[in-house]
Formats: C-alpha cells, structure tokens, sequence
C-alpha cells in the first residue's frame, strides 16, 4: 500500500493573516477558500505535492454541528475552546481509502469515514477529496488523516505550476524536507504510527536544536521527524505547554540558516 505525504495542518484563528508573516520570511503563500459545509476556510503555501494549510472557523454553528470529520471536531476543540492556534495535524495521500478503513478497524482503531470532502477556491472552481479518520484511545498524539483526490498527483502539479503556487517562494527554492513531532515515548509512539503506515524508521540520533533524541520515519515527500526532549530546549518546552504535537516545520534549500517562532509553531530553514 503506497503513502506519501499530503499536508500538515496548522490551526489558525485568521488564516488570511499567515500570508504577510510568510511572505518576510520568502515563502509564499495564499488565500485557499472554503469548505462550506463545514464552516471553516483555509490559507495554503505549497512546496511541491507537500504543502501547509492554515485552517480557521469561519462558521461555528457549521463547525460544531460536524462529527464524521474529526478535523474539524479537533478545531472547534482546540483552537475555540483551548486557544491553540499552531501544528495539530498531519494528512497522508493514498488512493486506497476503502482498504484502509478496513485494516485500521481490523487493528482496532477506531475509524471515521471515508467521507467526501470539498472546498471552494476564490475564482469559484470546486476541488474535491476523500477523508479518512482513524483513532486510538491509547494516545495522546493526535494521529494522521489520510486523503485521497479526485485527481492524480499529475494532475495536481500542473494546476499548481499554472496557478503560480510552486516555484514562487523568494528564498530560494525550498522543500518540506521534514515535519518535527514532540512525543513523550519515542519507541512507543513509532510503535503505534507503524501499524498505520508501515515504514521504515532510521536509527536514533541527537537534534541539537531541539536538545532531543530523534527518529525519522521514512514517508515519502516529507518524512516525520519524531522527538523526545532531554533536558531544557524547545521540545521540552512545546510537550509541557501543548503536550503531544506537530510543532517543527523544517525546510531545505532556503539560502539561509535559522531557526523562526512563527504562527505558534517552529520553522527551521536550511540551506
């Protein structure tokens, strides 16, 4: 079964207000549209098939009413109750969602979905999907959704490139190369993400940055950085004030060698 990396979610109380903070840092980015029955909106900067989205509540009373999806149950919860704006969740692409849910429900998550997705770009054009959300009691980490287009992976690219959204960052000509997750058990955490995408996972190693020990696990388009604090640092202080999350955005090829706090998250640039 083949998976590769879609997007990480941000939660953002004004996804609109991501674009001028991005665009002094190089990285360009846009306004995405609407998914209007859900009641939420989105800001988006692709690199390449691998891209970011700001997601906001535009309509509560829409939000609040969703249950299936539980992206947007996790938003209400998270950004409107707990003020949590930042990296909460991960999607993965494939074009095998009916297995999927069977398999997750085999291994004993529970499984939401599949449901149909859709949103409404700014010229008015209709982009379609499928979401795919599995569960675990057991964990803290909020675990990945799987997407699947209507459209291949081609197919999308060339929209991308003939709308302007790839290959139009000013510093220089970057890739997602990793998204950073601070956990509190790495092998126990790996562990479970295994029975959901059964990859290979590299040895560990010590971030520096982060003042953590690390493993990647090995997903195609952008690979998962998983992280457990040792001492005082960055991961230690993201797990103690939000616990188990995305927090790091870690690109490669950006002409320059530093390390943001923006839009409640981490951004790592590399040359």
């Amino acid at each position: 079964m083949d998976f590769e990396f879609d997007h990480l979610v941000f939660f953002s109380n004004k996804p609109e207000d991501t674009i001028g903070p991005l665009k002094q840092k190089g990285i360009h980015a846009v306004n995405g549209g609407r998914h209007e029955n859900w009641g939420t909106y989105n800001s988006l900067t692709y690199f390449g098939l691998s891209y970011i989205e700001f997601l906001g509540v535009e309509h509560l009373s829409i939000s609040e009413q969703q249950e299936e999806n539980r992206l947007v149950t996790e938003i209400v919860e998270k950004l409107i109750h707990q003020h949590r704006e930042g990296p909460a969740k991960l999607a993965i692409r494939t074009n095998q969602l009916d297995e999927l849910a069977e398999r997750f429900k085999a291994e004993g998550f529970m499984v939401y979905g599949p449901l149909p997705g859709e949103r409404v770009r700014g010229d008015g054009k209709i982009i379609k999907w499928s979401l795919l959300f599995p569960e675990s009691k057991t964990s803290e980490l909020s675990l990945p959704f799987f997407i699947q287009w209507e459209k291949t992976d081609e197919e999308r690219l060339a929209e991308f490139q003939e709308q302007g959204l790839t290959g139009s960052h000013t510093t220089g000509n970057p890739t997602f190369f990793h998204v950073g997750i601070v956990v509190r058990d790495l092998e126990k955490t790996l562990q479970e993400w295994r029975k959901l995408v059964d990859l290979p996972v590299t040895e560990a190693f010590l971030d520096t940055d982060l003042n953590a020990r690390c493993q990647i696990l090995k997903l195609a388009g952008t690979e998962l950085l998983f992280c457990t604090p040792l001492g005082e640092g960055i991961a230690q202080k993201v797990l103690h004030e939000k616990g188990e999350t995305p927090f790091l955005v870690n690109l490669n090829g950006t002409e320059q060698e530093q390390l943001y706090e923006l839009m409640g998250g981490f951004w790592r640039f590399n040359k």
